[in-house]
C-alpha cells in the first residue's frame, strides 16, 4: 500500500502557482512577459513640517504623478520588530562595561526598552513602489493561451536574452523617471538587487517562517527545474 502510494506521490514545484517566471539582473520576470523593478523608499514625517514645506510636498507630487505615463503600485509592508538581539547586546554591554555610572545608565535604559515592549508590539514599515513595463503582447492572446501559459513550469518560461535586454531598456528609463520624481518630492529610492528581490517575496510568502529561518545567499540556492 505504502509502495503505490509513493508512486502515486505528485511532486510539484511551489514555482508552477506563482506568477514569477525568473529573476534576472535585478528584474522580476513574470509569466505573461511583463517585467517588474522594485524600488526601496525611504519616508518623510508630512505632519511636521510647515505649512510651506506641506503645499511643496503636495505640488512635487502632483507633478511627480502627472509625469507619470505607465503603470505604478505604492506597497506598503508593516512588520513586528524582533529586537531581541538588541536586548541581548545590551545586556551584554551592561556586563562588560567597567565604568559604573555607564553601567547604572545601560542597566535602566535596557529596562526602559523592556518596558516599552511590553507595552505592545513594536511595528517596523517598509515602503516599495513597484514599477512595470509591459509590451503589450499578451493583450494579443486569447483566454485559452494565457491559461495554458498559467500553467507552464517557471522552468519553461525563459525569455530570450534579446527580447529581455530591449524590454528592460525601457523600464530602466521608467526607474529613473520614478527615482527623480521621488527625489524632488524630499524621498531617497533605491532599487533592490536580485538578492533583495528574492528577499522580499520570500519574506512576503513566507511571513512566520522568514522571521526565524534567514533566507541563504541566491549563490547558494539550489532551484528545481
Amino acid at each position: 500500500m505504502a509502495n503505490k502510494l509513493a508512486k502515486n506521490k505528485i511532486t510539484v514545484s511551489t514555482q508552477q502557482y506563482l506568477d514569477i517566471a525568473e529573476f534576472r539582473e535585478d528584474t522580476v520576470i513574470m509569466r505573461d512577459g511583463t517585467l517588474r523593478v522594485v524600488l526601496l523608499a525611504a519616508s518623510i514625517n508630512f505632519a511636521l513640517k510647515s505649512e510651506d514645506e506641506q503645499n511643496a510636498i503636495i505640488a512635487a507630487y502632483v507633478g511627480f504623478l502627472n509625469n507619470i505615463d505607465f503603470p505604478l503600485q505604492i506597497v506598503i509592508q508593516s512588520r513586528e520588530l524582533n529586537i531581541d538581539n538588541y536586548l541581548n547586546f545590551l545586556k551584554q554591554k551592561e556586563k562588560e562595561q567597567t565604568n559604573e555610572l555607564l553601567k547604572l545608565q545601560t542597566a535602566e535604559y535596557l529596562q526602559y526598552v523592556t518596558e516599552l515592549i511590553s507595552l505592545g508590539k513594536i511595528m517596523s514599515k517598509k515602503f516599495y513602489v513597484v514599477i512595470s513595463y509591459n509590451p503589450l503582447s499578451d493583450k494579443q492572446k486569447g483566454f485559452f493561451s494565457k491559461l495554458v501559459d498559467s500553467l507552464k513550469p517557471a522552468s519553461l518560461i525563459k525569455m530570450k536574452a534579446e527580447k529581455f535586454l530591449k524590454r528592460k531598456a525601457e523600464l530602466t528609463r521608467r526607474v529613473e523617471n520614478v527615482i527623480g520624481g521621488l527625489a524632488s518630492i524630499g524621498i531617497n529610492s533605491a532599487q533592490l538587487d536580485t538578492q533583495s528581490l528574492i528577499e522580499l517575496f520570500y519574506n512576503t510568502y513566507n511571513p512566520e517562517t522568514s522571521a526565524n529561518q534567514k533566507m541563504v545567499d541566491v549563490k547558494e540556492l539550489r532551484v528545481a527545474e
